[in-house]
């Protein structure tokens, strides 16, 4: 059974839920209506897991990129503070410290720039595919009616 079976199941236990008198509401079989979100949730499309991964690994990119920037920050400082005795050897220091950390800074920005790109194709792509999904359901829906 694939997953647009699945809310179509779903949607029929809804409508065939008892009612409860005086009120719009239904009464359901918990069990019944458990088993068939863990079996939707085990069959839902690879763009959503994968979406989930993007996510994961955009923030995993970003926080690598965020510690060797630290990393670069500390290396310079520590490079500085063993320099410091002569003034050309510190003034030197200050120039390098400056363009490593502008270095660093823009490694960051570029591949948090190009991750974010990454992340977004591949979320429009699944946007695409949920929407056909959608538009499936809905014909679906339309057919049974």
């Amino acid at each position: 059974m694939d997953v647009l079976s699945l809310l179509d199941e779903l949607q029929q236990l809804l409508e065939n839920g008892t009612p409860v008198p005086f009120s719009k509401k239904v009464m359901l079989d918990k069990e019944q209506i458990e088993n068939l979100i863990l079996e939707i949730k085990g069959r839902m499309p690879d763009e959503l897991k994968q979406a989930r991964w993007v996510k994961e690994e955009r923030a995993r990119i970003i926080d690598d990129a965020q510690k060797e920037a630290n990393d670069i920050i500390k290396e310079a400082e520590n490079r500085i503070i063993s320099m410091i005795d002569e003034h050309e050897i510190t003034k030197k220091a200050y120039e390098q410290r400056a363009e490593i950390i502008d270095a660093a800074e823009k490694y960051k920005r570029d591949l948090i720039s190009a991750t974010n790109e990454h992340a977004d194709q591949i979320l429009e792509n699944i946007e695409n595919e949920l929407k056909k999904n959608i538009e499936t359901i809905r014909s679906n829906r339309k057919e049974l009616k």
